[in-house]
């Protein structure tokens, strides 16, 4: 049941960050997305069939610790914006808002799951409740630690991600066209980072900002009851 339901939550929060950008760009002038279909949550318009599937299920087949994917982009033409150079980095940050958000409603429900509930954490965590509420369970704490992971992925500033557009508003002149001179390297320089050491302190990060989230939570919750 836990890879289908980490599969679940995966393609359910990149299907999510994409459909933001393509609503971002929209309200900015530019319907391509929707023109193509592109601004629904049917995963078939979305699925990725190496970044959706393939590398996912690879990553936890192979227990990596860390698993992530990638839907298809959605279509973006930068002549229909207004002003492509401010708006081009508000689309690109619109996709890890949208698992940020998706990452706070997630620990809201897995607050109200296990603190509503008379079952102990260590039934939770030893899947000692019914098939329903672990499936809850295992939702709702996916939801948070693949959004918060999507989000803080995508922000890294490295071509291609989401990150390098936010960056990229902030350089001008030479260093604007220097670091645009790694955009085509830019994947392979991701790979030899996160498979450095700079990975292990990428998965530390997510369990603080999780953890954070789920305190909150905690915090909410105690009101609440």
């Amino acid at each position: 049941m836990d890879v289908l339901v980490i599969l679940l939550v995966l393609l359910f929060s990149v299907i999510v960050h994409e459909c933001a950008h393509g609503l971002t760009a929209e309200y900015f002038g530019d319907p391509t997305a929707r023109q193509m279909g592109r601004l629904t949550l049917n995963p078939l318009s979305h699925i990725d069939p190496i970044g959706t599937i393939v590398v996912p299920l690879l990553l936890v087949v192979m227990k990596t610790g860390i698993v992530f994917g990638w839907a298809k982009p959605v279509p973006i033409n930068g002549a229909n914006l207004r002003d492509p150079a401010r708006q081009y980095p508000l689309i690109a940050a619109a996709g890890p808002v949208s698992n940020l958000i998706l990452a706070a409603i997630s620990a809201i429900f897995l607050g109200f799951v296990v603190g509503l509930s008379d079952a102990s954490v260590n039934a939770w965590l030893s899947g000692g409740v019914s098939r329903f509420q672990y499936f809850l369970f295992l939702l709702f704490h996916h939801g948070v630690r693949f959004n918060v992971l999507l989000a803080l992925f995508n922000l890294i500033p490295l071509p291609p991600l989401d990150g390098s557009w936010i960056l990229s508003r902030f350089l001008s002149g030479q260093a604007l066209r220097l670091y645009e001179s790694i955009r085509p390297f830019g994947f392979f320089l991701l790979v030899f980072l996160m498979m450095s050491g700079m990975g292990r302190y990428f998965i530390l990060a997510v369990n603080a900002v999780s953890a954070l989230f789920l305190h909150v939570t905690d915090g909410i919750i105690s009101l609440l009851t």
